[in-house]
């Protein structure tokens, strides 16, 4: 017996990425670290909406932090080496690691990353895409 899904209409053609998309992001660890701000920056006529995720990711150095597109998906990692030469009297900051995964949608573009004061800050621009009306010959 098949499971029901989300888009069984016959009238949504080819959406069966979009149902893996959801699912793969219920799946996703819905862990609170680091944690994170998602904002939309207005644009004006000669640029277009951007999006800026901001992670607060103070302790991580640029060496300790990576960012990757993998297959539609933007991933940030952090790792952290403890430092076997100190001595802590109190360790009230761990160092730990981390993984934060973000689904981008088709056509998204990563412009750049930042790190400043403790803020790890990555642009996305999704172009404005083109309007096409195709005229299809019956036969």
């Amino acid at each position: 017996m098949s499971r029901p899904t989300l888009m069984n209409s016959p009238f949504l053609l080819g959406f069966d990425e979009i149902e893996k998309a959801l699912e793969r992001v219920t799946r996703t660890a819905s862990d609170g670290y680091p944690p994170y701000n998602i904002e939309r920056i207005l644009g004006d006529e000669s640029a277009p909406d951007r999006l800026r995720i901001t992670l607060a990711v103070a302790g991580f150095s640029r060496e300790q932090l990576s960012i990757t597109l993998e297959e539609g998906q933007l991933v940030i990692r952090g790792r952290q080496q403890d430092d076997r030469e100190r001595q802590f009297l109190h360790r009230g900051i761990a160092a730990r690691q981390f993984q934060r995964s973000f689904l981008l949608a088709d056509g998204m573009q990563v412009l750049g990353a930042d790190l400043a004061d403790g803020l790890l800050s990555v642009d996305l621009v999704r172009p404005e895409p083109e309007r096409i009306v195709k005229t299809i010959e019956i036969t």
